[in-house]
């Protein structure tokens, strides 16, 4: 039975974005094909007319996931006070708690270098993200824009995984605290 080409786009769209917050939940090997599938209200037979393989889900998922950073980028004020703002809230407290609709590269990055398939996409999402925030805030020059970028990206994602991952909420706040006193 064939279904409109809409509805087929839909589903696609389901299986994505619940594959992305299970992914960023529990990782990539922490979630079956099977799981995703009974997220999206869908058995696991469809599956297959989406995706070639649960790697090549991996691998859009995190398109997927980290496009909603470029977008997020887009929707910041470019100003210095727009960057201030932008740190700010990535680096909060509701962010660390927020893994399945968190960031997907502090999530996900250190099992990407796992994933052959996985690491070509993470690449190119990750270096538009850099071209973006280098060319979208004001930077002290625009010779230094990229580095600062880097930097900055870099800095961000290495205190939210930090600050996921000890057990202590007040050095967590405090990890959290000091790295948007460092960037802003």
């Amino acid at each position: 039975m064939r279904y409109p080409a809409s509805e087929t786009a839909e589903k696609h769209t389901r299986i994505l974005n619940e594959a992305t917050r299970l992914f960023r939940e529990r990782g990539f090997s922490g979630v079956s094909v099977g799981e995703i599938m009974k997220a999206t209200g869908l058995t696991h037979g469809p599956f297959y007319n989406h995706f070639d393989s649960k790697e090549a889900l991996m691998a859009e998922s995190l398109l997927h996931g980290m496009q909603k950073t470029l977008d997020g980028l887009e929707t910041t004020e470019g100003s210095a006070k727009g960057r201030a703002e932008y740190v700010k809230n990535y680096l909060s407290g509701a962010h660390r708690d927020a893994c399945g609709a968190g960031c997907m590269m502090a999530a996900l990055a250190s099992e990407v270098r796992q994933q052959p398939q996985a690491r070509g996409p993470f690449t190119t999402r990750l270096k538009s993200i850099v071209a973006k925030t280098a060319s979208h805030f004001p930077w002290p020059s625009k010779r230094s824009a990229r580095g600062d970028a880097i930097r900055m990206v870099s800095s961000m994602v290495g205190a939210l995984i930090l600050a996921r991952a000890v057990d202590d909420e007040a050095f967590a706040e405090e990890i959290l605290k000091e790295m948007r006193r460092g960037l802003v």
